[in-house]
């Protein structure tokens, strides 16, 4: 995945299984392309955690998924974008305060700059 900027917002979080199809179908179709909309936002791309297994050393080890199940990539020009009227504006709009956001827990963000 080569990765165009020089900053990466991260978003983790679990949703209730009663939401689970609510959350992902308001946070594709509404949530990110509102944030695609502020300046400074280039990318996004979103994952789900799932269980593995995999050799270490000859060994085959099984592994659940550790830490919230999704996670979103956004690829910013800066960190000062999360601080944009834009930013503020754009997280707020649609389903996604009201019928998502109350749905999520265990949230987590972080900010990374791309060596």
């Amino acid at each position: 995945m080569p990765i165009s900027t020089k900053y990466l917002f991260v978003v983790r979080m679990d949703v209730d299984a009663d939401k689970e199809a609510l959350f992902n179908e308001v946070y594709d179709g509404e949530h990110v392309p509102n944030i695609l909309k502020v300046p400074g936002v280039r990318s996004a791309t979103r994952f789900m955690g799932e269980p593995f297994t995999m050799s270490i050393g000859g060994v085959v080890t099984k592994k659940q998924h550790e830490g919230p199940r999704y996670t979103a990539i956004y690829e910013i020009d800066s960190p000062e974008v999360l601080l944009s009227p834009q930013w503020a504006k754009q997280a707020e709009l649609g389903r996604w305060p009201g019928e998502v956001r109350p749905y999520t827990r265990n949230r987590q963000h972080a900010l990374y700059k791309v060596r």
